[in-house]
């Protein structure tokens, strides 16, 4: 018989949010903050709430006396030497790529034996990306600029870009690498869409337009520059098929309907 933890500390929102998926928040002994802001349905349960990846610290962890901590991207080298010295067991995750992505999940699902059920989830995820791409495979294939952080300017992840695509744009620029305003505006996309890490739907888009010197931009002619929510793109876990509807919308307004955590630049 397989070891299954009874005590898991989650230390960023796409391993919570993939526990939720495959039934097993009852095992969730700790989270951070994010976590319960993507994953309310951890809310009113006995969940201690410590440092994230990034900031992690061991006396917290220990204190909870877990028997797993899954941890992600991104890190810092002092906060996995401190989710080491918490002597927990410690799983690491670093996706770049759905598959990726798809592994985690398995991985997870593995080791909470819980495979049937992520299977399921994975499946799940593969049926909506299928089902998006090929209604948009007809359409047109308009330029996208997505970004993940704005100063320094850095563009959405890999598995943005692979999304962007499904949704049928193409994406602008190098996957999670760090850019500027004037290579943007000599890539000339037709959508702009800002998706900051941790600013949920709340990024300035008139400001950024106005001190980059983006009016002239075929994405502001046309009026389609948006916002779609962090935790849909940002956050590697099923969590991504919202993000990907925002995507489809922003893209193409016209032919998919306007999404949960979209929102337009207004005048």
């Amino acid at each position: 018989m397989s070891y299954v933890p009874i005590r898991i500390v989650s230390l960023q929102p796409s391993a919570s949010v993939i526990l939720r998926d495959l039934g097993q928040l009852e095992r969730m002994a700790g989270c951070t903050k994010y976590c319960v802001e993507v994953c309310p349905e951890i809310m009113g349960r006995n969940i201690a709430i410590v440092a994230d990846s990034w900031t992690a610290q061991s006396q917290q962890i220990s204190e909870i006396k877990p028997d797993l901590v899954i941890a992600s991207v991104p890190y810092q080298e002092k906060a996995i030497a401190e989710i080491m010295k918490s002597g927990a067991r410690f799983l690491g995750l670093a996706p770049k790529s759905l598959a990726d992505i798809y592994g985690d999940i398995a991985v997870i699902a593995g080791v909470m034996d819980a495979r049937d059920r992520g299977r399921l989830v994975i499946a799940g995820m593969q049926s909506a990306i299928e089902e998006v791409h090929s209604k948009a495979s007809s359409l047109p294939r308009p330029r996208v600029f997505c970004e993940e952080w704005g100063k320094p300017l850095i563009a959405s992840q890999g598995w943005v870009a692979e999304l962007v695509d499904a949704a049928g744009g193409e994406f602008v620029g190098t996957p999670g690498a760090q850019t500027t305003a004037a290579a943007v505006e000599a890539a000339g996309p037709d959508t702009l869409i800002a998706a900051w890490c941790g600013a949920g739907d709340r990024v300035p888009l008139a400001r950024i337009i106005r001190q980059r010197g983006w009016k002239n931009l075929p994405a502001v002619r046309n009026r389609r520059v948006c916002c779609i929510r962090d935790e849909y793109l940002n956050t590697p876990a099923p969590t991504l098929v919202q993000g990907l509807h925002a995507l489809a919308a922003a893209i193409h307004p016209d032919h998919f309907p306007q999404a949960h955590g979209l929102r337009w630049m207004e005048d």
